[in-house]
């Protein structure tokens, strides 16, 4: 016997029941779609949550233990930046500013909060796309630069500046100049982003006090191992700041979203009950396909055929009905990223490991519902047929 012919007569069996296996094959597209959506969804979350961190061009950086997140962090005094140039090989500490302001929107006048980044342009500490090109002109007073993948309720600013140039709008009741654009993304902490140099920075938040930061990006000299500077720095500085290298930076900022919200739980959640519901469309279709041809399988028992052959024959259909609905599944959800992200401005975007990865979770789905539907098999017993 090869092992090709219980999935040839699985096919058969399916195929014979076109509505049965179209309704199965529709139920794991859900499933495949739903897991697609919910993993789309959390990875979107970590990616724009880290874009900035990720932006960050220091090998080692400063930030307070009580931050829990970027886009609401503590501050703590900017004389500890200049500390760590105590250390030979930190060639230079440059603090990073972070708050949020009303922005009005030029078109309509709408208010809506927008995240404000204010650090020395020149220092090279940071690498937005598009921010280069502008640093000569964010010298000038009152200067930002647009995150123009911001939520298009801060107004059409990217058409604004192709048909006029610079413009004009209102921050925190500041009249600024908006000189270009820069990428970042919008995330979940903040809908949108202005850049700026240190100097701007402050004349918007008036009510900061002027020692206080929120970040510092440290540039090491050419050759310097950052685990050696990290341990000492962290021998060098008080308490009141945390020394951390760019990756454990990252992983701060995803551990935040992951475990301090509930979000990262919903996803995983709802990815959960799509597979248990699509579980369940397959199994109760494989358990009404075997209990239709009980007198089959009797036969085929008489025959001489085992049990386990019977039981391939039902892997072998939980098998097709997992191919045959994640292909459409994965093309729906390929389709359905798109326009999610051209709706949120979300980093959403079909992936090969996470294709991979749901179509473990599928045949692993459609597997479970097979060994539960296989069950039924005992109730084909040759004597019941005389």
């Amino acid at each position: 016997m090869t092992p090709f012919l219980p999935v040839r007569l699985a096919w058969r069996q399916l195929r014979a029941e076109r509505a049965r296996l179209f309704s199965a094959i529709a139920g794991v597209m859900f499933a495949c779609v739903l897991v697609f959506m919910q993993l789309g969804f959390r990875s979107a979350l970590f990616d724009s949550a880290t874009a900035l961190p990720q932006a960050l061009r220091g090998e080692l950086f400063l930030i307070h233990p009580l931050t829990t997140a970027l886009f609401r962090p503590e501050s703590f005094p900017r004389v500890r930046a200049y500390q760590t140039l105590a250390v030979p090989e930190v060639a230079v500490a440059v603090p990073i500013y972070m708050t949020q302001a009303i922005w009005r929107n030029p078109v309509n006048g709408s208010h809506r909060a927008i995240q404000l980044i204010g650090f020395d342009t020149e220092a090279g500490a940071v690498s937005f796309p598009g921010l280069a090109e502008l640093i000569p002109a964010l010298k000038r007073p009152d200067t930002i630069a647009f995150d123009w993948k911001s939520r298009p309720e801060f107004g059409p600013v990217s058409a604004l500046l192709a048909a006029h140039g610079p413009i004009k709008v209102q921050i925190a009741n500041r009249e600024e100049e908006i000189v270009g654009t820069v990428a970042l993304g919008a995330s979940f902490g903040a809908d949108g982003n202005a850049v700026m140099n240190e100097t701007n920075f402050r004349r918007l938040a008036k009510d900061r006090q002027t020692g206080d930061i929120d970040l510092v990006a440290l540039r090491l000299r050419p050759g310097a191992d950052p685990l050696t500077v990290q341990r000492a720095l962290t021998a060098l500085l008080p308490g009141d700041v945390r020394v951390l290298t760019h990756d454990q930076l990252v992983a701060w900022e995803r551990n935040y979203w992951e475990t301090a919200t509930p979000i990262g739980f919903i996803f995983a959640f709802g990815s959960l009950m799509g597979l248990i519901v699509g579980m369940v469309i397959v199994y109760q279709i494989l358990f009404a396909d075997i209990a239709s041809h009980l007198s089959e399988y009797a036969t085929l028992k008489a025959m001489g055929f085992s049990a386990g052959y019977l039981r391939l024959v039902v892997m072998g259909a939980a098998a097709i009905l997992a191919g045959l609905g994640f292909v459409p599944g994965v093309l729906a959800s390929a389709g359905l990223y798109d326009v999610v992200a051209k709706a949120t401005l979300l980093p959403l975007r079909m992936q090969a490991d996470r294709g991979l990865l749901v179509l473990a979770l599928i045949f692993g789905m459609c597997a479970a519902a097979g060994l539960l539907a296989m069950r039924k098999l005992r109730d084909a017993d040759p004597a019941d047929m005389f």
